[in-house]
């Protein structure tokens, strides 16, 4: 039986809107609070941020490129040394500048179109690069199921294999209105389970208020501090291109041409640059509700637009995004392994979708060095910034295509 398609611009009840909501913020949560936690911060501005930038990426692209925009993790490192030495105001600054700078070349791409693309990322070396979106998260997905630690909680184990199995099944399993939140179910079985096994911790959801309006903050701007977190921007920009190609691959439209590679990449750099500008954290579109996505059949925007109100309602309901925080580690980790692994596998779609001849050596050379790259652990230090897996590899498959490129005009080539 064919999977039920729910298209990007399509309408959808509100008995099933909602629930289809929740599971989209269900998906992105875990990930999304871990940053303002690293950085010492409310995560109730970053919910606040993550749905007004949401709603806004729908907008400038016009309701056609359906995507969640969560908290960016590419930004930790810089941002922690200029916290550490400035202060969190002066990383706000570097925020800004880099969101400003992404939209700059946004207008610059919307100049020159988006044929490069091809020239520099053939398929050969998308697929590989798309895929790494999603593998190189797998640990992530592993660790905070438990499956890493040194001593192993089986109770852990027992929640993570629930929600896991419950996502799996149910994906191959449920019909009709169930066959469309086989995540949610998952998310609520593993929440029971974990309850069941006395892993989850209801003391923050007593202690927190029922109302808290988020705390704002004014960046301020160092051109040190700027020039330690600007260099992200190489991060972003690869990061943002392979997540719009596999959410082209995943809903069937190439949403590079409409509605744009300039708009998507304007969107997503002009919230990071109001994040900056309020207080919160940078945002990016996010893989985990894209392999909602994937595993759902649903791509409706109005979808994505109902979980970003709800994660603005979370910002002022105290209590409410205290219950939320209490989802334990398994439970995020059960779906995590199942989400990133659709990922991975929409990256062999592009290979597949594209027929790639790896009967020809330079296809061959492109996806073996991306992979290895990718996956090694190799790393590449430009100032403060370290460039590795994903975003290393594909810096490496661009360079090694443009060079093929040059040799196939000088007819050098087998």
């Amino acid at each position: 039986m064919e999977k039920r398609i729910i298209q990007v611009e399509e309408k959808v009840p509100v008995k099933l809107l909602i629930p289809l909501s929740i599971q989209h913020m269900f998906a992105m949560f875990g990930a999304s609070v871990l940053v303002p936690f690293l950085f010492g911060i409310s995560p109730a501005i970053v919910l606040f941020m993550n749905g007004i930038g949401t709603l806004l990426f729908i907008a400038i692209t016009k309701g056609k490129a359906p995507a969640y925009l969560g908290s960016s993790f590419a930004f930790l490192a810089p941002a922690s040394i200029v916290i550490q030495n400035f202060g969190y105001e002066y990383a706000l600054g570097g925020f800004v500048a880099v969101g400003f700078c992404g939209c700059i070349l946004a207008l610059i791409i919307y100049k020159f179109g988006t044929d490069w693309i091809n020239i520099v990322l053939p398929p050969a070396a998308m697929g590989p690069v798309v895929a790494l979106i999603g593998l190189e998260l797998s640990s992530n997905a592993a660790s905070n199921a438990g499956l890493l630690d040194e001593t192993i909680d089986p109770r852990k184990i027992i929640v993570f294999l629930v929600t896991l199995g419950v996502a799996v099944f149910g994906s191959i399993l449920f019909r009709k209105f169930l066959a469309v939140i086989p995540i949610l179910i998952a998310v609520l079985a593993g929440y029971a389970a974990a309850i069941i096994c006395g892993i989850v911790d209801f003391e923050e959801v007593a202690a927190a208020k029922l109302i808290a309006v988020p705390h704002f903050t004014s960046p301020k701007f160092d051109p040190q501090a700027i020039m330690i977190i600007l260099p992200v921007i190489l991060v972003i920009i690869s990061e943002h291109i392979g997540h719009q190609v596999v959410t082209s691959k995943i809903v069937g439209r190439d949403l590079l041409k409409d509605p744009g590679l300039h708009r998507s990449l304007f969107a997503d750099n002009f919230s990071t640059m109001l994040s900056g500008l309020i207080g919160s954290v940078p945002t990016t579109t996010y893989g985990e509700n894209i392999g909602v996505m994937a595993v759902t059949g649903v791509y409706s925007v109005r979808v994505i637009a109902g979980a970003a109100i709800l994660s603005i309602v979370c910002s002022f309901v105290g209590k409410l995004s205290a219950l939320i925080s209490t989802i334990p580690g398994p439970v995020i980790g059960g779906i995590s392994f199942l989400l990133c692994g659709m990922i991975g596998t929409s990256g062999l779609r592009i290979l597949v979708d594209s027929k790639v001849d790896y009967s020809k050596n330079r296809n061959q050379m492109l996806t073996s060095v991306i992979f290895v790259t990718g996956l090694s652990g190799a790393a590449l230090r430009i100032g403060n910034i370290e460039l590795t897996g994903m975003v290393l590899a594909c810096v490496v498959g661009m360079t090694m295509s443009l060079v093929f490129y040059v040799l196939d005009r000088f007819k050098l080539t087998n």
